[in-house]
């Protein structure tokens, strides 16, 4: 068995129920996060161009994986389906938003959107670590799956 098997492996068994509820909460604030950033696409767009030396293309394929980052990683997330997958993709994009963004903004400002950014980047690298968890649907087609194989 190798690391990432070992690491895939404790997170499965090493997972409180109440986690869940953490979990889905968080993935219903970062599909939330994504419809906002749908709908203030203008803002966004003129923040990301301000803020980063890339061309206008390049802006716009990024801001379109943020949305769809968000969206399908916040329904993903809170459903539990393809769980740490949905961290993977998310994960670019708070780097990017600590890097880019927050750093331009000022980083140690009082009400600095960077601890909200640091915050979400390690819930989603503990869910990466630990997984979806006894209350999602990787685990109920899971158990179907041993189920249909053991009549």
């Amino acid at each position: 068995m190798n690391y990432l098997q070992r690491i895939g492996y404790w997170g499965d068994h090493h997972h409180p129920k109440w986690i869940d509820i953490v979990r889905i909460a968080f993935g219903v604030f970062l599909l939330f996060k994504g419809v906002e950033f749908a709908n203030d696409m203008s803002r966004t767009m003129s923040l990301m161009s301000a803020q980063t030396p890339f061309s206008e293309l390049v802006i716009i394929f990024l801001y379109h994986y943020i949305v769809f980052a968000h969206l399908l990683g916040g329904l993903l997330l809170s459903l539990g389906l393809l769980t740490r997958f949905a961290c993977l993709i998310q994960i670019p994009v708070l780097l990017g938003a600590i890097v880019f963004i927050n750093s331009s903004n000022g980083l140690w400002k009082h009400f600095s959107e960077l601890f909200l950014c640091l915050f979400v980047l390690l819930v989603l690298v503990y869910f990466l670590v630990v997984g979806s968890g006894p209350w999602s649907l990787d685990r109920a087609m899971d158990l179907e799956r041993r189920n249909s194989r053991h009549p």
